[in-house]
């Protein structure tokens, strides 16, 4: 099983850049929807959700299933086919079901799911797992109808929890709605990013990987990788990204930007400098570190 690395690109113009035509990227719907024109893919790439955002911003998501699938279309019809589409799915985090309004707008506000989950205004909120619950149903039953509204798509259904009892509980979910994981090309793990500097991460991937299952990790950190990548059919990252926020610009980029956040020189660098020090783990072609190229791919 080959690993495939999909470098996280918050700007589509990198889509139909030369410089990224072996380059599998990870493009979220929220920085493609609202364009009335769309650059022409050079090279393979994962349409994602951009779930996180919506839910973390809104507290649900404000488009239906039959919209989102528009959406979609639109955007394959100007960029072209991606590998695969991630789902509206929900997220599990505490923060993301609970809310945190009592900081200020940012990184750490959370706009809570409490209003989506029908918990009337006052009233005590009901328990994580219950909540959790909830989140799990939609995320399968979205995954069921976007597939049923858009079956040419390459829709990957995604994994929501907080644990590997959670996560076991939405697999069995996906089972019983008549979706059979272990054939599918491509599952997702959601809600693992925030978890992967703890052995939680480590026993949740291994344990869908031990069913042979093709697992897609999101958001995976540098760290992460290490730890984990070789369970992984695939993985995106913008920690370059992040990365390069602490750093100061490029040589001869200072008179360009501030730093390097938003930078295709960087990116490109710290994509190979990151698969470098993976295939030393396994410096062979048959190695997960190993990324085919476009012809390969194919």
């Amino acid at each position: 099983m080959t690993f495939t690395f999909y470098l996280g690109a918050h700007h589509p113009n990198w889509l139909g850049d030369d410089r990224f035509a072996d380059v599998p990227l990870c493009v979220s719907r929220a920085r493609l929807v609202g364009r009335k024109t769309f650059p022409r893919a050079k090279g393979r790439w994962l349409f994602d959700s951009g779930g996180f955002s919506e839910i973390k911003q809104h507290g649900r998501w404000r488009v239906t299933a039959t919209h989102y699938v528009a959406e979609i279309r639109r955007i394959i019809d100007g960029v072209g086919m991606p590998d695969f589409v991630a789902p509206m799915d929900w997220m599990c985090e505490e923060e993301v079901i609970q809310g945190r309004r009592d900081v200020e707008p940012g990184p750490k506000w959370y706009h809570g799911t409490r209003e989506a989950r029908g918990i009337p205004e006052g009233e005590p909120d009901e328990s994580l797992d219950a909540a959790t619950f909830k989140h799990q149903t939609w995320t399968v039953e979205n995954f069921v109808l976007v597939r049923a509204l858009a079956p040419e798509l390459p829709v990957f259904p995604v994994l929501q929890g907080s644990d590997v009892p959670t996560y076991r509980r939405c697999a069995d979910m996906y089972a019983a709605a008549g979706v059979d994981l272990g054939a599918e090309p491509l599952v997702g793990l959601g809600s693992v990013c925030r978890l992967q500097s703890t052995t939680k991460i480590v026993a949740i991937v291994t344990e869908f990987a031990s069913r042979g299952w093709n697992l897609h990790g999101f958001g995976v950190k540098t760290k992460g990788l290490a730890q984990i990548g070789g369970l992984l059919r695939s993985a995106d990252s913008m920690a370059w990204s992040r990365a390069a926020m602490k750093l100061p610009p490029l040589p001869g980029h200072e008179v360009r930007h501030k730093n390097c956040a938003n930078c295709p020189e960087f990116a490109l660098m710290w994509r190979d400098r990151l698969l470098g020090e993976l295939a030393k783990l396994r410096p062979t072609t048959e190695s997960p570190w190993y990324q085919p190229s476009l012809d390969e791919a194919a």
